[in-house]
């Protein structure tokens, strides 16, 4: 779980953080060092409670251990615990968000774009309908009924109408949905999702710029998840081409917590147009006395936000580059692999039907039975067994209309099913799809 280097590197990093300070009078915070020892003690029992998040049996939920410099300068940087609401809480580390944004900028095509972290993907999808709201004042917010819920409730929490599209057999949303809600004359907003959280779906962004040529709208791109994976090389044709045209969306969110290795929470806004910045424009008396240039407390509707995230992700974007063909690049492709690899292997079970094949690191798959509400009984069974077997997953409800497709054996005797989901998000998966298989496998017989 830990390797011991982490702990000797963090020593030398906070012996290199003090030597910055020397000239200041002595001063060292004390502290009860039993009865902190003792609370730690407590703490890392409570701890235990805990799925192992790092390890590769892990395949449930999108939870990615953070790289270890992230985890390194994050702590490090604690001894300093930047606010970076304003450049005079968080000097070094607002610099250091800024150059972020930047590179994370350009790996969409776009050159200094406006923007900044958040404490997560909701955050940051709510500050882009608020915008979106702003320049399309009520108008409707759409959204794939595959998308991520939170757009439906960010919708109704800035008082906005919202409508889900429905998505054909392949998770997308459907293209001939989404010009009959914009023939209504009153949609403002289309959010397209690359890389849906349940079946890992890229929605065809290619099409949708087609139809911004005919009717008047913003294109909000949630990338929460997906983000990163524009930099892979083995995408497939039509997910590629997605990627390719990122560039002519209005805004992006894309999440380092998840494919970014970092810690939670840090998640990212950006907008195409700086123009944007003046919605967020106002006069606060008391928290920027010295800052003269714009902050990034001015281009929020967060106020305290950590400084340590920033860090920990300059420092990621240092060590590991936002190209393609790099090291970052190539452990993306290593999880498509996996993903790829675990989805074939579950094609030529007895046990298992996998759904659509991954577009991304997600695999959905039914375990076999005579009908649907038998198949969701044994799906929801094997979920439990895996897990005293220290193999964990994640369930997923489907409707039968989008799950029916791919499970032509299974009569359908219910609206839903639940189905088993894994999330190949480690590049180590690669090497471990073979062993996750056959515990399956034993777990289903």
């Amino acid at each position: 779980m830990i390797n011991k280097d982490e702990l000797k590197l963090l020593r030398a990093a906070l012996q290199k953080l003090e030597a910055g300070f020397v000239d200041l009078p002595d001063f060292e915070p004390e502290f009860d060092v039993v009865a902190v020892t003792n609370v730690l003690d407590e703490v890392a029992e409570r701890m235990q409670d805990n799925y192992p998040y790092f390890h590769p049996q892990y395949v449930g939920q999108m939870l990615k251990p953070p790289h270890p410099v992230a985890r390194i300068a994050y702590a490090m940087s604690l001894w300093i615990n930047p606010n970076n609401h304003a450049l005079d809480g968080g000097r070094a580390s607002s610099a250091m968000e800024k150059e972020c944004i930047v590179e994370l900028g350009a790996m969409f095509g776009w050159q200094n774009p406006l923007g900044h972290l958040t404490g997560g993907g909701t955050m940051a999808n709510l500050e882009a309908l608020w915008v979106a709201g702003r320049l399309h004042p009520g108008k409707r917010v759409i959204a794939s009924k595959q998308a991520h819920y939170t757009h439906g409730r960010i919708s109704e929490v800035l008082g906005v109408p919202f409508s889900p599209v429905p998505v054909n057999t392949d998770g997308r949303m459907d293209v001939a949905e989404i010009e009959t809600l914009l023939q209504q004359g009153d949609v403002g907003t289309v959010v397209v999702t690359i890389g849906n959280t349940g079946l890992g779906a890229v929605d065809a962004l290619p099409e949708i710029l087609e139809l911004r040529v005919k009717y008047d709208f913003r294109i909000h791109a949630d990338a929460a998840y997906g983000g990163y994976f524009g930099l892979a090389s083995k995408l497939d044709h039509h997910t590629a081409r997605a990627y390719e045209n990122l560039s002519q969306v209005d805004s992006i969110v894309i999440d380092p917590h998840k494919h970014g290795l970092q810690p939670y929470g840090c998640g990212c806004i950006l907008f195409k147009d700086k123009g944007v910045g003046a919605f967020y424009k106002h006069d606060s008396p008391f928290t920027y006395f010295s800052s003269a240039e714009l902050h990034l407390g001015e281009i929020s509707l967060e106020c305290s936000r950590p400084g340590a995230s920033a860090v920990a992700l300059w420092a990621t974007q240092r060590l590991l580059p936002l190209k393609k063909a790099g090291e970052f690049a190539g452990n993306l492709d290593l999880c498509l692999d996996a993903a790829r690899d675990f989805h074939d292997r579950l094609a030529a079970s007895k046990n298992f039907t996998p759904l659509m094949p991954p577009e991304l690191d997600i695999v959905v798959y039914a375990v076999n039975a005579s009908t649907t509400t038998a198949a969701s009984e044994r799906a929801r069974r094997l979920f439990h067994t895996a897990a005293k077997h220290d193999l964990h997953l994640a369930l997923i409800e489907l409707p039968v209309t989008l799950a029916g497709f791919w499970l032509p054996n299974i009569k359908i005797d219910s609206e839903t099913i639940t189905c088993l989901r894994s999330v190949l998000m480690k590049p180590e998966h690669a090497q471990w799809t073979e062993r996750i298989v056959a515990l399956l496998e034993a777990c289903a017989d």
